[in-house]
Protein backbone atom coordinates (compact mmCIF):
# COMPACT_ATOMS: atom_id res chain seq x y z
CA UNK A 1 0.00 0.00 0.00
CA UNK A 2 1.50 3.33 -1.21
CA UNK A 3 2.27 5.53 1.44
CA UNK A 4 0.26 8.91 1.60
CA UNK A 5 2.33 12.18 0.61
CA UNK A 6 2.44 14.79 3.02
CA UNK A 7 3.98 18.02 3.04
CA UNK A 8 5.07 20.27 6.29
CA UNK A 9 3.21 23.70 6.75
CA UNK A 10 4.80 26.43 8.91
CA UNK A 11 1.88 27.32 11.49
CA UNK A 12 2.85 31.16 11.26
CA UNK A 13 3.24 32.18 7.71
CA UNK A 14 1.94 29.22 5.65
CA UNK A 15 5.32 28.25 3.99
CA UNK A 16 5.32 24.25 2.51
CA UNK A 17 8.13 22.08 1.71
CA UNK A 18 8.60 18.68 1.36
CA UNK A 19 11.35 18.08 4.32
CA UNK A 20 10.81 18.53 8.11
CA UNK A 21 12.83 20.84 9.94
CA UNK A 22 13.03 22.52 13.39
CA UNK A 23 13.17 25.91 11.87
CA UNK A 24 10.88 27.61 9.41
CA UNK A 25 13.61 29.07 6.60
CA UNK A 26 11.07 31.76 5.71
CA UNK A 27 9.92 33.54 8.56
CA UNK A 28 13.07 31.78 11.02
CA UNK A 29 10.14 30.47 13.45
CA UNK A 30 11.61 27.63 15.30
CA UNK A 31 8.74 24.50 16.22
CA UNK A 32 6.36 25.79 13.76
CA UNK A 33 6.26 22.99 11.23
CA UNK A 34 3.57 20.85 11.18
CA UNK A 35 3.37 17.68 9.11
CA UNK A 36 -0.26 17.83 6.91
CA UNK A 37 -1.23 15.30 4.27
CA UNK A 38 -1.01 16.74 0.75
CA UNK A 39 -3.68 17.66 -1.59
CA UNK A 40 -4.49 15.82 -4.53
CA UNK A 41 -5.10 17.76 -6.95
CA UNK A 42 -3.11 17.53 -9.77
CA UNK A 43 -5.53 18.41 -12.81
CA UNK A 44 -4.02 21.32 -15.41
CA UNK A 45 -6.11 24.39 -15.34
CA UNK A 46 -8.88 24.58 -17.84
CA UNK A 47 -9.92 27.65 -19.73
CA UNK A 48 -12.40 29.94 -18.21
CA UNK A 49 -15.70 29.06 -19.55
CA UNK A 50 -17.94 32.38 -20.06
CA UNK A 51 -16.94 36.48 -21.49
CA UNK A 52 -13.87 38.45 -20.25
CA UNK A 53 -14.45 41.25 -18.19
CA UNK A 54 -13.52 44.69 -19.03
CA UNK A 55 -10.77 46.57 -18.13
CA UNK A 56 -11.13 50.33 -17.08
CA UNK A 57 -8.61 53.44 -17.34
CA UNK A 58 -8.08 54.46 -14.05
CA UNK A 59 -8.52 58.46 -15.54
CA UNK A 60 -12.25 57.78 -16.40
CA UNK A 61 -14.87 59.14 -14.83
CA UNK A 62 -17.03 56.62 -13.32
CA UNK A 63 -20.28 57.32 -11.34
CA UNK A 64 -19.36 57.32 -7.36
CA UNK A 65 -20.78 54.85 -5.46
CA UNK A 66 -21.24 55.54 -1.99
CA UNK A 67 -21.29 52.81 0.66
CA UNK A 68 -23.46 53.26 3.69
CA UNK A 69 -22.04 51.68 6.74
CA UNK A 70 -23.66 49.70 9.59
CA UNK A 71 -23.26 51.43 12.81
CA UNK A 72 -22.39 49.04 15.53
CA UNK A 73 -24.32 51.29 18.02
CA UNK A 74 -20.68 51.60 19.96
CA UNK A 75 -18.87 54.72 19.33
CA UNK A 76 -15.62 53.54 20.05
CA UNK A 77 -16.18 50.25 18.04
CA UNK A 78 -17.33 52.52 15.18
CA UNK A 79 -13.87 54.82 15.36
CA UNK A 80 -11.41 51.47 15.45
CA UNK A 81 -13.63 50.49 11.81
CA UNK A 82 -13.02 53.67 10.58
CA UNK A 83 -17.02 54.81 10.85
CA UNK A 84 -19.26 51.67 10.91
CA UNK A 85 -19.16 48.29 9.40
CA UNK A 86 -18.29 48.39 5.39
CA UNK A 87 -20.65 46.14 2.98
CA UNK A 88 -19.03 43.22 2.00
CA UNK A 89 -16.03 43.36 4.00
CA UNK A 90 -14.58 40.54 6.33
CA UNK A 91 -12.80 41.85 10.06
CA UNK A 92 -11.08 39.73 11.76
CA UNK A 93 -10.96 40.00 15.72
CA UNK A 94 -8.06 38.52 17.99
CA UNK A 95 -7.32 38.29 21.73
CA UNK A 96 -6.76 36.25 24.74
CA UNK A 97 -9.25 33.28 25.60
CA UNK A 98 -11.67 35.32 28.35
CA UNK A 99 -11.10 38.83 27.26
CA UNK A 100 -14.63 39.31 25.66
CA UNK A 101 -14.25 38.91 21.84
CA UNK A 102 -17.28 36.73 21.96
CA UNK A 103 -19.43 39.45 24.13
CA UNK A 104 -18.35 41.63 21.92
CA UNK A 105 -19.63 40.45 18.98
CA UNK A 106 -23.01 39.32 20.61
CA UNK A 107 -23.41 43.04 21.83
CA UNK A 108 -23.46 44.05 18.22
CA UNK A 109 -26.93 41.61 18.12
CA UNK A 110 -28.36 44.93 20.81
CA UNK A 111 -27.39 47.21 18.21
CA UNK A 112 -28.11 46.40 14.79
CA UNK A 113 -31.46 44.60 15.30
CA UNK A 114 -32.80 46.19 11.76
CA UNK A 115 -30.48 43.69 10.12
CA UNK A 116 -30.57 39.76 9.67
CA UNK A 117 -27.26 38.40 12.45
CA UNK A 118 -26.45 34.95 11.82
CA UNK A 119 -24.23 33.76 14.66
CA UNK A 120 -22.30 30.61 14.19
CA UNK A 121 -20.47 28.92 17.33
CA UNK A 122 -18.05 26.71 17.11
CA UNK A 123 -16.92 26.33 20.37
CA UNK A 124 -20.78 27.04 21.83
CA UNK A 125 -24.29 25.55 22.08
CA UNK A 126 -27.17 27.53 21.16
CA UNK A 127 -28.21 27.22 25.02
CA UNK A 128 -25.25 28.39 25.94
CA UNK A 129 -24.97 31.17 23.38
CA UNK A 130 -28.94 32.32 24.82
CA UNK A 131 -27.56 32.18 28.47
CA UNK A 132 -24.80 34.21 27.73
CA UNK A 133 -27.31 36.75 25.94
CA UNK A 134 -29.82 36.57 28.86
CA UNK A 135 -27.09 37.60 31.04
CA UNK A 136 -26.26 40.66 29.15
CA UNK A 137 -29.96 41.45 28.29
CA UNK A 138 -29.69 41.07 24.52
CA UNK A 139 -33.22 40.41 23.08
CA UNK A 140 -33.46 40.52 19.50
CA UNK A 141 -35.93 38.14 16.67
CA UNK A 142 -33.54 39.18 13.87
CA UNK A 143 -30.48 37.19 15.26
CA UNK A 144 -30.19 33.75 14.15
CA UNK A 145 -28.29 30.79 16.07
CA UNK A 146 -26.73 27.88 14.76
CA UNK A 147 -23.55 25.33 16.19
CA UNK A 148 -22.08 23.90 13.47
CA UNK A 149 -18.03 23.22 12.35
CA UNK A 150 -18.57 22.21 8.55
CA UNK A 151 -18.07 24.59 6.10
CA UNK A 152 -20.13 22.80 3.31
CA UNK A 153 -22.83 23.20 5.75
CA UNK A 154 -22.45 26.68 7.16
CA UNK A 155 -22.46 27.75 2.95
CA UNK A 156 -25.69 26.00 2.71
CA UNK A 157 -26.87 27.80 5.78
CA UNK A 158 -26.23 31.33 4.29
CA UNK A 159 -27.73 30.78 1.20
CA UNK A 160 -31.01 29.70 2.76
CA UNK A 161 -31.56 32.38 5.18
CA UNK A 162 -29.68 35.32 3.57
CA UNK A 163 -28.10 37.30 6.33
CA UNK A 164 -26.78 40.54 6.49
CA UNK A 165 -24.27 39.87 8.92
CA UNK A 166 -22.25 36.67 9.94
CA UNK A 167 -20.39 35.93 12.88
CA UNK A 168 -17.74 33.05 12.82
CA UNK A 169 -16.68 32.01 16.40
CA UNK A 170 -13.93 30.84 16.00
CA UNK A 171 -12.57 30.18 12.81
CA UNK A 172 -9.79 27.69 14.12
CA UNK A 173 -13.07 25.29 14.54
CA UNK A 174 -14.15 25.05 11.37
CA UNK A 175 -13.36 22.30 8.88
CA UNK A 176 -13.87 21.42 5.15
CA UNK A 177 -13.69 17.65 3.83
CA UNK A 178 -12.06 18.57 0.65
CA UNK A 179 -8.66 18.15 3.10
CA UNK A 180 -7.87 15.98 5.30
CA UNK A 181 -6.19 17.68 7.56
CA UNK A 182 -8.18 18.61 11.34
CA UNK A 183 -9.58 21.84 12.26
CA UNK A 184 -7.29 24.03 13.25
CA UNK A 185 -4.45 23.66 10.46
CA UNK A 186 -2.57 25.81 8.72
CA UNK A 187 -4.51 24.34 5.25
CA UNK A 188 -8.16 24.29 6.97
CA UNK A 189 -7.68 27.67 8.08
CA UNK A 190 -6.46 29.34 5.04
CA UNK A 191 -9.32 27.45 3.24
CA UNK A 192 -12.15 27.93 5.24
CA UNK A 193 -11.96 31.55 5.59
CA UNK A 194 -11.05 32.04 1.51
CA UNK A 195 -14.93 29.98 0.67
CA UNK A 196 -16.25 32.08 3.31
CA UNK A 197 -15.07 35.65 2.13
CA UNK A 198 -16.10 34.42 -1.49
CA UNK A 199 -19.70 33.60 -0.30
CA UNK A 200 -19.80 37.29 1.62
CA UNK A 201 -18.19 39.27 -0.56
CA UNK A 202 -21.12 37.92 -3.32
CA UNK A 203 -24.07 38.12 -1.28
CA UNK A 204 -22.98 41.51 0.03
CA UNK A 205 -22.57 40.67 3.33
CA UNK A 206 -20.41 41.97 6.36
CA UNK A 207 -18.33 39.13 8.08
CA UNK A 208 -17.00 39.10 11.52
CA UNK A 209 -14.21 36.76 12.17
CA UNK A 210 -12.98 35.66 15.98
CA UNK A 211 -9.64 33.90 15.82
CA UNK A 212 -7.28 32.64 18.45
CA UNK A 213 -3.60 33.97 19.35
CA UNK A 214 -0.91 31.94 20.05
CA UNK A 215 1.31 32.55 23.05
CA UNK A 216 3.27 35.15 21.16
CA UNK A 217 0.63 37.11 20.94
CA UNK A 218 0.11 36.77 17.29
CA UNK A 219 -3.06 35.76 15.59
CA UNK A 220 -3.43 31.82 15.05
CA UNK A 221 -3.12 30.56 11.55
CA UNK A 222 -1.05 31.54 8.58
CA UNK A 223 -0.41 35.08 8.16
CA UNK A 224 -2.06 34.97 4.77
CA UNK A 225 -4.88 34.90 6.93
CA UNK A 226 -4.92 38.51 7.91
CA UNK A 227 -4.17 39.48 4.25
CA UNK A 228 -7.58 37.62 2.90
CA UNK A 229 -9.47 40.16 5.02
CA UNK A 230 -9.87 43.78 5.26
CA UNK A 231 -9.91 44.48 8.62
CA UNK A 232 -7.63 43.10 11.70
CA UNK A 233 -8.61 44.20 15.24
CA UNK A 234 -6.59 43.28 18.46
CA UNK A 235 -8.08 43.13 21.77
CA UNK A 236 -5.16 44.33 24.36
CA UNK A 237 -6.00 44.39 28.28
CA UNK A 238 -5.39 41.83 30.77
CA UNK A 239 -8.72 39.65 31.43
CA UNK A 240 -8.60 40.18 35.50
CA UNK A 241 -8.54 44.09 34.52
CA UNK A 242 -11.59 46.14 34.04
CA UNK A 243 -10.38 47.88 31.06
CA UNK A 244 -10.27 46.65 27.56
CA UNK A 245 -8.42 47.70 24.43
CA UNK A 246 -9.11 47.16 20.93
CA UNK A 247 -6.42 48.67 18.76
CA UNK A 248 -6.87 48.88 14.71
CA UNK A 249 -3.96 46.50 13.17
CA UNK A 250 -4.68 46.54 9.47
CA UNK A 251 -8.03 48.72 7.88
CA UNK A 252 -8.89 49.19 4.21
CA UNK A 253 -11.29 51.57 4.24
CA UNK A 254 -10.18 53.67 7.81
CA UNK A 255 -7.03 54.81 9.71
CA UNK A 256 -4.66 52.00 11.29
CA UNK A 257 -3.44 52.40 14.37
CA UNK A 258 -6.99 53.20 16.04
CA UNK A 259 -7.95 52.12 19.61
CA UNK A 260 -11.20 52.16 21.35
CA UNK A 261 -11.69 51.68 24.80
CA UNK A 262 -13.98 49.68 26.96
CA UNK A 263 -15.09 48.57 30.42
CA UNK A 264 -16.39 45.12 31.33
CA UNK A 265 -19.12 45.09 34.06
CA UNK A 266 -21.62 42.40 35.04
CA UNK A 267 -23.30 43.40 31.71
CA UNK A 268 -20.67 43.36 29.02
CA UNK A 269 -18.76 46.12 27.36
CA UNK A 270 -19.54 49.34 28.03
CA UNK A 271 -17.29 52.05 26.27
CA UNK A 272 -15.00 54.86 28.10
CA UNK A 273 -15.66 58.29 26.60
CA UNK A 274 -12.65 59.67 28.09
CA UNK A 275 -10.11 57.72 27.92
CA UNK A 276 -7.28 59.79 29.28
CA UNK A 277 -9.31 60.13 32.52
CA UNK A 278 -9.35 56.40 32.87
CA UNK A 279 -5.33 56.09 32.58
CA UNK A 280 -4.62 58.88 34.84
CA UNK A 281 -7.15 58.37 37.51
CA UNK A 282 -5.96 57.04 40.61
CA UNK A 283 -2.30 58.72 40.13
CA UNK A 284 -0.36 59.96 43.60
CA UNK A 285 1.21 63.58 43.07
CA UNK A 286 4.57 63.81 44.34
CA UNK A 287 5.84 60.67 44.24
CA UNK A 288 8.88 60.33 42.40
CA UNK A 289 8.92 58.86 39.02
CA UNK A 290 6.40 59.46 37.75
CA UNK A 291 5.60 61.25 34.67
CA UNK A 292 2.63 62.34 32.22
CA UNK A 293 3.03 62.12 28.93
CA UNK A 294 0.66 63.05 26.01
CA UNK A 295 0.56 60.27 23.50
CA UNK A 296 -1.37 59.86 20.40
CA UNK A 297 -3.07 56.77 19.94
CA UNK A 298 -4.65 56.61 15.95
CA UNK A 299 -6.33 60.29 15.60
CA UNK A 300 -7.26 61.10 19.42
CA UNK A 301 -4.85 62.00 21.76
CA UNK A 302 -4.43 60.51 25.50
CA UNK A 303 -2.71 61.28 28.97
CA UNK A 304 -0.49 58.00 30.04
CA UNK A 305 1.02 58.08 33.14
CA UNK A 306 4.57 56.53 32.89
CA UNK A 307 6.08 55.28 35.85
CA UNK A 308 9.88 54.68 36.89
CA UNK A 309 11.45 52.57 39.91
CA UNK A 310 15.00 53.27 40.32
CA UNK A 311 16.30 51.03 42.94
CA UNK A 312 20.09 49.69 43.90
CA UNK A 313 20.85 46.40 42.37
CA UNK A 314 21.51 43.29 44.42
CA UNK A 315 22.63 41.49 41.33
CA UNK A 316 25.90 41.35 39.51
CA UNK A 317 24.28 42.98 36.08
CA UNK A 318 21.35 45.36 36.77
CA UNK A 319 17.73 44.56 35.75
CA UNK A 320 15.76 46.30 33.72
CA UNK A 321 12.24 45.44 33.45
CA UNK A 322 9.28 47.53 31.27
CA UNK A 323 5.59 47.07 30.80
CA UNK A 324 4.19 48.50 28.20
CA UNK A 325 7.04 49.91 25.84
CA UNK A 326 9.96 48.58 24.35
CA UNK A 327 13.10 47.55 26.45
CA UNK A 328 15.84 48.37 23.58
CA UNK A 329 14.42 51.83 23.87
CA UNK A 330 14.42 52.01 27.12
CA UNK A 331 18.19 50.84 27.47
CA UNK A 332 19.07 53.90 24.82
CA UNK A 333 17.29 56.22 27.29
CA UNK A 334 19.79 54.97 29.59
CA UNK A 335 22.69 55.50 27.85
CA UNK A 336 21.72 59.11 27.25
CA UNK A 337 21.50 59.76 30.58
CA UNK A 338 24.05 58.68 31.88
CA UNK A 339 26.59 59.76 28.53
CA UNK A 340 25.07 63.39 27.95
CA UNK A 341 23.96 64.06 30.99
CA UNK A 342 26.03 62.36 33.45
CA UNK A 343 23.11 60.56 35.23
CA UNK A 344 24.47 57.36 37.03
CA UNK A 345 22.53 54.68 35.89
CA UNK A 346 25.21 51.64 36.99
CA UNK A 347 24.54 49.57 39.45
CA UNK A 348 20.70 50.54 39.57
CA UNK A 349 17.84 48.43 38.76
CA UNK A 350 15.33 50.39 36.70
CA UNK A 351 11.38 49.05 36.59
CA UNK A 352 9.36 51.03 33.63
CA UNK A 353 5.30 50.74 33.54
CA UNK A 354 2.68 52.07 31.71
CA UNK A 355 0.03 52.80 33.68
CA UNK A 356 -3.28 51.09 32.54
CA UNK A 357 -1.95 48.67 30.70
CA UNK A 358 -1.55 51.11 27.41
CA UNK A 359 1.35 49.47 24.92
CA UNK A 360 3.12 52.82 23.64
CA UNK A 361 4.91 52.43 20.45
CA UNK A 362 5.36 55.86 19.03
CA UNK A 363 9.16 57.96 20.40
CA UNK A 364 7.21 60.92 21.24
CA UNK A 365 7.26 58.82 25.08
CA UNK A 366 10.87 58.88 25.38
CA UNK A 367 11.12 62.44 27.13
CA UNK A 368 8.50 60.91 29.63
CA UNK A 369 10.09 58.25 30.25
CA UNK A 370 13.53 59.83 30.26
CA UNK A 371 12.03 62.62 32.94
CA UNK A 372 10.49 59.48 35.10
CA UNK A 373 13.98 57.95 35.24
CA UNK A 374 15.49 61.19 36.01
CA UNK A 375 13.11 61.59 38.68
CA UNK A 376 13.42 58.69 40.12
CA UNK A 377 17.21 59.14 40.27
CA UNK A 378 17.27 62.52 42.00
CA UNK A 379 14.17 61.04 44.56
CA UNK A 380 12.29 64.56 43.33
CA UNK A 381 8.49 64.66 42.18
CA UNK A 382 7.74 66.22 38.93
CA UNK A 383 4.87 69.27 39.60
CA UNK A 384 1.62 67.88 39.40
CA UNK A 385 0.39 69.92 36.33
CA UNK A 386 3.10 69.05 33.98
CA UNK A 387 2.87 66.94 30.85
CA UNK A 388 5.11 66.33 28.49
CA UNK A 389 5.87 64.31 24.59
CA UNK A 390 9.35 64.11 22.91
CA UNK A 391 11.87 62.01 21.16
CA UNK A 392 15.04 62.07 21.99
CA UNK A 393 18.22 61.62 19.10
CA UNK A 394 21.34 60.04 20.54
CA UNK A 395 23.40 63.12 20.89
CA UNK A 396 20.50 64.62 23.40
CA UNK A 397 18.65 66.81 21.54
CA UNK A 398 14.87 66.60 21.35
CA UNK A 399 13.39 65.83 17.86
CA UNK A 400 9.51 67.24 16.40
CA UNK A 401 7.03 65.34 17.12
CA UNK A 402 3.21 64.98 14.89
CA UNK A 403 -0.46 66.78 16.16
CA UNK A 404 1.57 68.71 18.52
CA UNK A 405 -1.79 70.95 18.77
CA UNK A 406 -3.51 67.86 19.44
CA UNK A 407 -1.33 66.82 22.25
CA UNK A 408 -1.90 70.69 23.56
CA UNK A 409 -5.48 70.70 23.66
CA UNK A 410 -5.78 67.46 25.70
CA UNK A 411 -3.66 68.87 28.32
CA UNK A 412 -5.58 71.88 28.80
CA UNK A 413 -9.14 70.17 28.54
CA UNK A 414 -7.88 67.86 31.67
CA UNK A 415 -6.36 70.69 33.71
CA UNK A 416 -3.17 70.37 33.35
CA UNK A 417 -1.02 74.14 33.50
CA UNK A 418 2.58 72.94 31.79
CA UNK A 419 2.97 70.86 28.70
CA UNK A 420 6.55 70.69 27.07
CA UNK A 421 7.14 70.05 23.70
CA UNK A 422 10.21 70.08 20.74
CA UNK A 423 10.99 73.53 20.37
CA UNK A 424 10.02 72.70 16.39
CA UNK A 425 6.62 72.05 17.33
CA UNK A 426 5.96 75.55 19.46
CA UNK A 427 7.43 77.75 16.83
CA UNK A 428 4.32 78.07 14.35
CA UNK A 429 1.17 77.50 16.90
CA UNK A 430 -2.09 78.70 15.89
CA UNK A 431 -3.27 81.85 18.00
CA UNK A 432 -6.27 79.44 19.30
CA UNK A 433 -3.86 77.34 20.81
CA UNK A 434 -1.35 80.52 22.35
CA UNK A 435 -4.48 81.46 24.37
CA UNK A 436 -4.94 78.03 26.06
CA UNK A 437 -4.95 78.01 29.97
CA UNK A 438 -1.56 76.72 30.19
CA UNK A 439 1.91 77.07 30.16
CA UNK A 440 3.85 76.08 26.72
CA UNK A 441 7.42 75.06 26.87
CA UNK A 442 9.67 74.59 23.81
CA UNK A 443 12.85 72.65 24.60
CA UNK A 444 15.82 71.66 21.90
CA UNK A 445 17.71 69.06 24.04
CA UNK A 446 16.75 67.02 27.30
CA UNK A 447 18.93 68.68 29.67
CA UNK A 448 16.83 72.04 28.85
CA UNK A 449 13.89 69.80 29.68
CA UNK A 450 15.04 68.28 32.88
CA UNK A 451 16.10 71.82 33.90
CA UNK A 452 12.40 72.78 33.04
CA UNK A 453 11.50 70.06 35.31
CA UNK A 454 14.38 70.89 38.12
CA UNK A 455 15.77 67.54 37.52
CA UNK A 456 19.32 68.16 36.30
CA UNK A 457 21.80 66.09 37.73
Amino acid sequence: MAKPAVRYVCTHCGATSLKYSGKCFTCNNWGTIEEEPAACDSSPLSPTAGPLPSVECLSETAASVDHERISTGMQELDRVLGGGLMPASAVLLGGEPGIGKSTLMLQLARHTSARRLLYISGEESTSQIRDRARRLSIRSDHVLLVSEVDLNKIIGIIERDKPDIIIIDSIQTLHTGDFRSSAGTVTQIRECCSALLRETKQRNIVLLVIGHITKSGNLAGPKTLEHMVDTVLQFEGESFQRHRIIRTMKNRFGPTNEIGVFRMDEHGLKEVTNPSELFIAGRTSGVPGNAILAAIEGTRALLVEVQALVSKTNFPVAQRICTGIDSKRISILLAVLEKRLGFGTWGQDVFIKVAGGLKLAEPASDLAVASAIASGLNNTALSPGMVCAGEIGLSGEIRAISNGERRIREAAHLGFDTIILPKENTRELKPAIRKLPLKIIGCSSLQKALEEMKLSA
